[in-house]
């Protein structure tokens, strides 16, 4: 059973503010909550449609087909790991719920050593970003951080993707490095771009012809990453 307290505690887990209050976050779905359980974040309590009825699931569920299985789960805080060897992603300003989480994902598969992102990037525990991320939350290492800062005080290259860049497929790309992800509409910003030592160019086919003005974000970091792991 669950209780009407219960459920307005877990409603009020939609809103930013609440889920700050108590440092916690909403997980849905059988493979979701299953990465919960099996992840290093503490899953505070599992409801189950079979326990609470239908009606109960569909009240408490953000999703539009309430899935037969939520868990509510403390957010996790790491201390914070600055970058040295590897090979990492810096989101500048990213706010789109959907590109962060397929970056995410996108992170998992391409076993990016960690995630850093900017103070105005969506928040890592919004609904849409946790679903997003099909589970990739709960294992690649993610910190908030002063973009600017952590890329001019890092001792390798800091790659960066710019309209104007030199062509990806034709340059030397190193195994580590920083690859500065920027805002879906404004691309990286200027302070940040200062801090660029390497400025790439994905190029569209054909390279005199091309169609859409720019790649969406999450596409550009997969075009990206993997170009650099097919190097390494």
């Amino acid at each position: 059973m669950i209780t009407s307290t219960e459920i307005k505690f877990i409603k009020s887990l939609s809103q930013k503010k609440f889920r700050d209050e108590y440092g916690v976050f909403v997980v849905e779905g059988e493979k979701m909550v299953q990465e919960a359980l099996n992840s290093g974040f503490e899953v505070e309590k599992v409801y189950r449609k079979e326990d609470i009825g239908e009606a109960a699931m569909a009240r408490i569920s953000a999703l539009s087909s309430p899935s037969p299985v939520l868990a509510v789960v403390k957010q996790h805080s790491r201390p914070f790991k600055a970058p040295c060897q590897g090979l990492y992603l810096a989101l500048d300003g990213i706010r789109d719920p959907g590109n962060l989480g397929t970056i995410l994902r996108i992170a998992d598969w391409f076993g990016i050593d960690a995630v850093y992102a900017s103070e105005d990037t969506v928040e890592l525990y919004n609904p849409k970003v946790v679903q997003s991320t099909m589970g990739a939350i709960f294992r690649v290492p993610f910190y908030t951080a002063d973009i600017p800062l952590l890329c001019s005080s890092y001792k390798g290259k800091v790659y960066g993707t710019f309209l104007d860049g030199e062509n990806m497929y034709k340059k030397d790309l190193e195994a580590s490095g920083i690859i500065v992800i920027g805002n879906e509409a404004n691309g990286i910003s200027e302070e940040t771009a200062a801090c660029v030592t390497d400025r790439l160019y994905i190029p569209p086919y054909p390279a005199d012809d091309p169609g859409s003005e720019s790649l969406n974000a999450a596409v550009a970091t997969a075009v990206t990453v993997a170009e650099f792991r097919r190097r390494g």
